[in-house]
């Protein structure tokens, strides 16, 4: 049986980071991979934007990644491809076997800790309450990047796009540079669901129509993608009845957010959090399991892969703490709670005994707003929060010595 002190399961920016931090940690570490290849969703990524805060260049996501993978081979991490893990059997606090089918055949691996990087996945069109036909021309966006960037293909000519999502604005932009018609991009709730900078620079540059309000309720065509009928929608997201209308296309785009990979975490008995969909952690990155971490957006959906990055090498960093306590030295752990217009945070508990940065989505976009902690009696101006744009609040070790059975954040208005 093979031996680790850490199993990093996922390749991308969150698991390359994590299992190279673990073995710059000296941890016997193993990173495993289901996919021919490292460096996850940012290999087909040739826009730039990456790296702003990680690197503090602004990079392509193939830059960004192979930055890692050349770290990688350089350092010498030890990782299996077209690896995929079935099953993980918790043995004891500090034991776990990894149970996976690879080329090799089946392997068992021991291993004391085990960071989960597994990523998101799309969602998909059954998952969007569109009825209709189901015809060729309907692709997720990943998927339409994937033909676009990795085998020059171009998917149609004509694109009704779903959702606002920064990768789905970012596809908008390419099929206008190489020559399709985007006809309109389609978003359900009355706000963007991208980065503002991405509505600029993709639509708005583009003269791309922003439908908000709107939804995609039916789809026509024979072999191919012929129209679609859309609708505005009520406050409680259903289609007005009288407001339908059809749109002539031969290609439907769907960017209609992610949500973390997470079943495998879910047949272990994870703890998960209903706002991420992902697991529940501690500041250390530590699930609901001892000795199980998670990182990226197999814990919460990221709007910068720099995060992405961030929350990996952190996973590793609680790794090697238990790996040398034989478990995260006992604490007693406060909850980090949601207060007004704050939809998710992460991490969901703190100790008060090491710096901390928290991931934080509001409900709905304000302006002229402030972060405030009640516990701690901090304030953070911000000018304008969105859904879209996550809020990184960094905490020092000081501020929280004293914060006793909980830690609130909330987002207020100034009077």
């Amino acid at each position: 049986m093979l031996n680790y002190d850490v199993v990093v399961i996922g390749g991308g920016p969150a698991g390359l980071a994590a299992a190279i931090k673990a073995k710059e940690l000296n941890l016997k570490t193993l990173l495993i991979e289901n996919t021919d290849k490292l460096g996850g969703i940012p290999l087909q990524c040739i826009h730039p934007g990456f790296g702003l805060h990680y690197f503090k260049e602004d990079l392509t996501g193939t830059e960004y990644i192979y930055r890692f993978i050349d770290k990688a081979e350089k350092i010498g991490l030890e990782y299996k491809l077209r690896t995929y893990v079935l099953n993980v059997d918790v043995i004891a606090h500090n034991e776990k076997i990894v149970k996976a089918l690879s080329p090799e055949g089946p392997l068992e691996i021991n291993t004391k800790t085990i960071i989960y990087a597994a990523g998101a996945r799309e969602r998909q069109l059954f998952e969007l309450n569109i009825v209709g036909d189901r015809p060729s021309g309907i692709y997720t966006a990943g998927e339409a990047q994937a033909m676009m960037d990795l085998y020059g293909v171009l998917p149609g000519k004509n694109i009704l796009i779903i959702g606002s999502g920064d990768v789905g604005l970012i596809m908008a932009r390419r099929f206008a540079l190489e020559g399709a018609k985007v006809l309109a991009v389609v978003e359900i709730m009355p706000w963007p669901g991208g980065l503002t900078r991405n509505i600029v620079q993709c639509l708005e540059d583009y003269n791309i129509p922003l439908l908000l309000s709107h939804a995609v309720i039916k789809v026509y065509g024979r072999e191919r993608v012929e129209k679609a009928v859309i609708a505005q929608v009520d406050e409680n997201l259903k289609p007005i009845p009288g407001t339908e209308r059809e749109i002539a296309c031969d290609t439907i785009i769907i960017s209609a957010g992610l949500i973390p990979n997470v079943e495998l975490l879910e047949r272990m008995g994870v703890v998960m959090d209903p706002s991420t969909r992902g697991p529940k952690v501690n500041d250390l990155y530590e699930t609901s399991i001892p000795g199980v971490f998670a990182a990226g957006n197999a814990l919460v959906i990221n709007d910068l892969v720099d995060h992405v990055s961030e929350q990996g090498e952190k996973a590793a960093e609680g790794a090697k703490i238990f790996i040398e306590n034989d478990g995260i030295p006992p604490t007693e752990w406060k909850p980090v709670v949601k207060g007004r217009n704050v939809r998710l945070v992460v991490p969901h508990y703190i100790s008060g005994e090491r710096d901390v940065r928290l991931y934080i989505r509001v409900q709905k976009p304000e302006k002229k707003v402030y972060v405030h902690i009640p516990e701690i009696d901090k304030k953070i101006p911000k000018p304008a929060v969105l859904p879209a744009e996550m809020i990184v609040v960094d905490l020092k070790k000081h501020e929280l010595r004293d914060v006793k059975e909980k830690l609130t954040i909330e987002v207020k208005p100034y009077e």
